[in-house]
């Protein structure tokens, strides 16, 4: 990209930063949506790397020898996806890919820096963690009634839409770093590291 080209794309970027375009209440509030959507993912990974007795006890923490994926994948019962994901229930690779998934997507949140990615990141996670629960399901494999309060939209598809409005109105930029961030000059080579 030419730096004339580069250029024009900074500037119709900063145009369209949620400070130019939104009240301050609104960049306030959409900064309190990334940080709580933020601390839901590192939550979710400190809690399994520590086992802080929430959704993992002590004795299956990650620092103690357990899986993060283990218990979640290999009780899915739900769809044409089971069989799979009880294939990689516990592998060391989706063991690391789990949590560095879960760290980085709440770092980037809480801190309001790398917003795209993180989005796209959140996006790939929830969308497989949402197959793997399969909401469309009335019944479990086993014929049980399956427990899905509603067939498309669920806490997965939520998270996945906080991080992308995070990342597409600049919400890093109210009370997060975005604004140095995206003034490095890697960003500002690499824009979709924004």
């Amino acid at each position: 990209m030419t730096t004339a080209r580069r250029d024009f794309a900074i500037r119709a970027e900063r145009a369209h930063a949620p400070d130019s375009t939104i009240s301050r209440t609104a960049a306030r509030a959409l900064a309190v949506l990334r940080i709580g959507t933020g601390f839901v993912f590192l939550w979710a990974f400190v809690d399994k790397l520590l086992g802080l007795g929430y959704a993992t006890p002590a004795e299956r923490a990650w620092i103690n020898g357990g899986s993060p994926t283990r218990g979640f994948l290999s009780n899915v019962d739900i769809g044409p996806f089971a069989g799979f994901f009880h294939s990689i229930a516990g592998a060391a690779w989706a063991d690391w890919l789990f949590m560095l998934g879960l760290l980085g997507i709440g770092v980037a949140l809480i801190l309001g820096i790398g917003l795209r990615p993180a989005a796209v990141a959140a996006t790939v996670m929830m969308a497989a963690m949402w197959l793997a629960e399969l909401p469309l399901a009335q019944q479990t494999n086993a014929g049980e009634p399956s427990g899905s309060t509603n067939p498309l939209v669920d806490y997965h598809v939520i998270y996945a839409l906080a991080a992308i409005v995070a990342a597409a109105t600049y919400a890093g930029h109210t009370w997060g770093l975005g604004r140095w961030w995206a003034s490095l000059p890697l960003v500002q080579k690499n824009r979709w590291l924004i």
